[in-house]
C-alpha cells in the first residue's frame, strides 16, 4: 500500500519523496491503527491524512475548529483534483443537502466538519450509515484545558472511540508539549496510538525581540527596511490597537486590514479573503486570526504586544515562511506589556491552579524575551528538544547582546518599592529614584525617604529596563486588580540582602536589520527576476479567475524552480516539486507558454546586444556608418542606433560619431531640450524644428550623449 501512496504522492501533489515522520503515519493508518502526529507549521501534517483517505475505502472526516476556512481548504483539493466537502453552520440548507447527498453517494473522499456540528446527533447517525476511512482530528492541542486555544467541545471527540470502534483516528497539532500531547492522548482515547514527535524546529524563521519604544514607528522601520512589498501578520493584543494600528499603516502607503472578532462577520470573511487571495497584504490581527492559515508566502510574523505564552508565541510566529523560505519573527515589548499581562492573570476568575500554571508560562515567555543566548535553543528547550548548538539565525546570535552588572541599581529599586510601601507603580517609584519633587511625591512625603534621589546614575529610560527585567525574573510582581503596582516578591531577597548579583540586557534603542539572508528571489539576477515577476503575474491573473488564493495554483517555490530550470515540455515541468497531473493539465501550457515567449524576447535581446556590439567594433576599427550596414546587411538608420546604443554605454564617444562643430552642436542641443521641455523625448519635433538638417541616426547619438552627461555639457568639447 505505500507503494500506492508514494504513486498518489508524485501523481497529485508532485512531489518524489515524503519528509519525515509521513511514510510511517501514512503507513500506520493505512493499516487502521491510530497516531499523534505533533509537526511544525508547514511540516506537511494534511498529507498525513489526505493520502490515507484516498486509498483506504470511504470518507474520511476531518474535524476542524476553523469554520471561516473549510470553503478555502476544500478549495484547494478540488485544485489536486480531490473530491472534498464542508459542513458547518456557514451553509444553508440547500447547500447542506447537497454535501450529505455527496456524502451518502460515496462522492467524498474527505469531508471537513466543525466538532460542534459532528457530535449533532443527525450528523453522527448519517456518518453511521457510511463507510469511513479515518477520523482526522486537527488542531488537537485545542483539547487541552492548559493550550492557549482550547475549545470546550473538543472534550467530547472522545465519543469517537465508543461510536465508531475500528476505524483509524489521527490528532495532528504543531503546538504540543509534554504536558499537552499526554492531556490529548487521554481526552481522546488515544493512548494507545503511535506517537510521531517530528520536532519544533523551524530553521528559516529568524527570531528577534526588541524592547519597544515608539512601537509603530519601530514597526515601520522594519517594514521599509526588509519587508516593503510583502505579505504579513501584525499581532496586537487589543481590538482598539489593531484598528488603530491597520489605519496608521494604511496612511503609511501599506496595504493593511484590521481582523478582530468584534468585527462584524462578513467583514472578517472579505479582509480574510483579501489576505490569502492578495499578494502584499499586512493582516493587523488580534489572536482570533490565524490557526489554519495555509498562506505559505508570509514573509513575517510581527508582534507589537507580548503574547501570553510560548506556546501563543510559537503558533503564532509559524503562519511566517510555510514554504520553507527565509521569513522573520519580530517582536518589542516594555515593561507595561508586562504589567497588563499580569494584571489579566491575577484578575481573571480563574481557579488557583490555573492562575498557576498561567503564571509559569509567562515567566517563561519573559525569560525568552530577556535571555542574551540563542533564542532558538531556549524555544526548542522549552518544547522538550534541545538544539546543541547556538543557530546562527537569531537577534542574539547575529548580534550578541552587552550585559552590565545591575546589583546596584537592581537594589536600589527593590529598595525604592519597599520604602514607597508597595503601593505604587513603576512611574511614581522612577521618580522617587531621580529625585523628581513632583506633586504626588510631595504630597506623599516621599522626598523625605531614604531612597529619594538615590538613581540619578540612570536616566528614565533606564530605570524602566530594569523594572521590566525585575518583573521579568521574577524579584518584582504586579498586583492584580490594580493600576501596575509593584511589590516584592520572596525571590528578591538574596539580592537584597547581598548574597547575589545579577547582570542585565543592555537595551539598545536602535533595533538592527539584518538584511544579509538567503532569500531565493534576491539571488536572481535582472534576467531571471523578470521572469518570476512574469509567472508571479500570471499566477494572479489564474487565481482571479478561478477565485482561489495564488498558493493554491503553485507556491512560491514551485514558481522559483520553474525560473531556475525554465521548462519548455509538459514531461519537463512535471519533474518540478509541488506540480501533479491535475494541476499539470489545469495550468501547464499557461505557464509554458509564457517561459517559451520570456525566452524568445530574451534571445531576440540577446542577438540586439550581439548585433550592437559588432556594430560598434566595426566602426571602431575604421569603417563608415555606410560600410557597416553593408556588413553587418542592415540599414543606416539602425546601425546609427547600435552606436547610440555605444554612446550611451559609454563604449564611443559623439565625437566618434558626429562631425559637427561647436555651435552647430549646441544649436542641436538648446533645440532638443526645448523639445523635451514641451513633447517629450520623440525625436520628430526636434527633426521638424531644425527644418530635416540633420538625419534621425545624427539626432539620435545627440541625445544618447545628453542622457549620459548633464545636458550642454557634451562629450563633443
Amino acid at each position: 500500500m505505500i507503494e500506492k501512496a508514494r504513486q498518489l504522492l508524485k501523481q497529485i501533489f508532485g512531489y518524489d519523496h515524503f519528509r519525515e515522520p509521513q511514510q510511517d503515519v501514512i503507513e500506520t493508518l493505512i493499516a487502521g491503527g491510530d497516531a499523534l502526529v505533533v509537526m511544525p507549521t508547514g511540516g506537511g501534517k494534511s498529507l498525513c491524512y489526505q493520502l490515507p483517505a484516498l486509498i483506504r475505502p470511504g470518507v474520511a472526516v476531518v474535524v476542524s475548529p476553523l469554520i471561516a476556512l473549510m470553503q478555502d481548504q476544500v478549495q484547494a483539493l478540488s485544485q489536486w483534483g480531490i473530491a472534498a466537502g464542508y459542513l458547518n453552520s456557514s451553509m444553508d440548507f440547500s447547500m447542506a443537502q447537497e454535501v450529505e447527498h455527496q456524502l451518502r453517494s460515496g462522492e467524498l473522499d474527505l469531508l471537513y466538519v466543525a466538532p460542534e456540528r459532528l457530535l449533532q446527533p443527525r450528523t453522527l447517525k448519517m456518518l453511521s450509515e457510511c463507510q469511513l476511512a479515518l477520523f482526522a482530528i486537527d488542531e488537537a492541542h485545542c483539547v487541552s484545558q492548559w493550550g492557549h486555544d482550547f475549545r470546550p467541545e473538543y472534550l467530547q471527540l472522545s465519543y469517537l472511540q465508543d461510536c465508531f470502534p475500528g476505524v483509524p483516528r489521527i490528532a495532528l497539532t504543531a503546538t504540543a508539549d509534554e504536558r499537552t500531547r499526554e492531556e490529548i492522548c487521554e481526552r481522546l482515547g488515544l493512548q494507545a496510538a503511535r506517537k510521531f514527535i517530528q520536532g519544533f524546529d523551524r530553521p528559516n524563521i529568524r527570531y528577534r525581540i526588541g524592547q519597544k519604544h515608539r512601537a509603530k514607528e519601530q514597526l515601520l522601520k522594519f517594514l521599509k527596511a526588509e519587508h516593503a512589498s510583502d505579505s504579513g501578520i501584525v499581532y496586537c493584543l487589543s481590538r482598539k490597537k489593531v484598528e488603530d494600528t491597520a489605519q496608521w499603516l494604511q496612511e503609511q502607503g501599506f496595504n493593511a486590514l484590521p481582523y478582530h472578532a468584534g468585527l462584524h462577520a462578513e467583514l472578517r470573511r472579505h479582509n480574510q479573503h483579501r489576505f490569502l487571495t492578495e499578494e502584499n497584504i499586512l493582516m493587523v490581527a488580534t489572536v482570533a486570526f490565524g490557526m489554519g492559515i495555509d498562506k505559505p508566502n508570509v514573509r513575517f510574523v510581527a508582534h507589537l504586544d507580548l503574547p501570553k505564552s510560548v506556546e501563543a508565541y510559537y503558533q503564532e510566529t509559524g503562519r511566517a515562511g510555510r514554504d520553507g523560505l527565509p521569513a522573520d519573527a519580530w517582536m518589542v515589548y516594555g515593561l507595561q506589556d508586562v504589567i497588563f499581562l499580569r494584571q489579566m492573570l491575577e484578575s481573571s476568575q480563574a481557579d488557583d491552579l490555573h492562575k498557576s500554571i498561567e503564571r509559569q508560562k509567562l515567566e517563561a515567555m519573559l525569560g525568552l524575551c530577556e535571555i542574551t543566548s540563542c533564542r532558538r535553543q531556549t524555544l526548542l528547550t522549552y518544547f522538550g528538544e534541545p538544539l546543541p548548538e547556538p543557530c546562527g539565525n537569531c537577534d542574539t546570535c547575529l548580534e550578541p547582546v552587552p550585559v552590565w552588572d545591575a546589583t546596584e541599581s537592581a537594589r536600589k529599586a527593590l529598595s525604592a518599592v519597599y520604602r514607597c510601601g508597595q503601593r505604587f507603580g513603576v512611574n511614581h517609584i522612577i521618580e522617587v529614584l531621580l529625585g523628581k519633587a513632583s506633586d504626588r511625591v510631595l504630597e506623599l512625603k516621599h522626598h523625605q525617604l531614604s531612597t529619594f534621589g538615590i538613581g540619578k546614575e540612570l536616566d528614565r529610560n533606564q530605570w524602566r529596563s530594569v523594572f521590566r527585567q525585575l518583573v521579568a525574573r521574577g524579584y518584582l510582581s504586579v498586583a492584580g486588580n490594580s493600576h501596575g503596582v509593584l511589590y516584592l516578591t520572596d525571590s528578591c531577597r538574596p539580592l537584597l540582602k547581598g548574597e547575589t548579583q545579577i547582570e542585565m540586557r543592555q537595551d539598545k534603542r536602535k533595533q538592527e536589520s539584518f538584511r544579509k539572508r538567503n532569500d531565493p528571489q534576491q539571488k536572481l539576477d535582472a534576467e531571471d527576476f523578470g521572469l518570476w515577476n512574469a509567472l508571479k503575474s500570471l499566477r494572479m491573473e489564474l487565481s482571479k479567475e478561478q477565485d482561489v488564493p495564488p498558493y493554491v495554483i503553485f507556491h512560491d517555490a514551485t514558481l522559483m524552480e520553474m525560473v531556475m530550470y525554465r521548462p519548455l515540455t509538459h514531461q519537463q515541468m512535471g519533474r518540478l516539486n509541488g506540480i501533479g497531473e491535475r494541476k499539470l493539465e489545469q495550468y501547464g501550457d499557461a505557464f509554458l507558454e509564457l517561459i517559451r515567449e520570456y525566452q524568445s524576447e530574451q534571445q531576440q535581446t540577446h542577438n540586439k546586444d550581439l548585433q550592437v556590439q559588432e556594430s560598434v567594433t566595426l566602426y571602431r576599427s575604421g569603417m563608415t556608418v555606410a560600410q557597416v550596414a553593408r556588413q553587418q546587411h542592415l540599414s543606416e538608420n539602425v546601425i546609427y542606433n547600435h552606436l547610440a546604443d555605444g554612446i550611451a554605454e559609454g563604449q564611443l564617444s559623439l565625437a566618434d560619431v558626429v562631425m559637427l562643430n561647436s555651435d552647430q552642436l549646441q544649436q542641436v542641443q538648446q533645440i532638443m531640450c526645448e523639445c523635451m521641455a514641451s513633447c517629450g523625448v520623440a525625436l520628430k519635433p526636434v527633426y521638424d524644428a531644425l527644418d530635416g538638417l540633420y538625419e534621425y541616426g545624427v539626432l539620435r547619438c545627440i541625445r544618447a550623449d545628453m542622457e549620459r552627461v548633464e545636458p550642454g555639457a557634451s562629450s563633443n568639447g
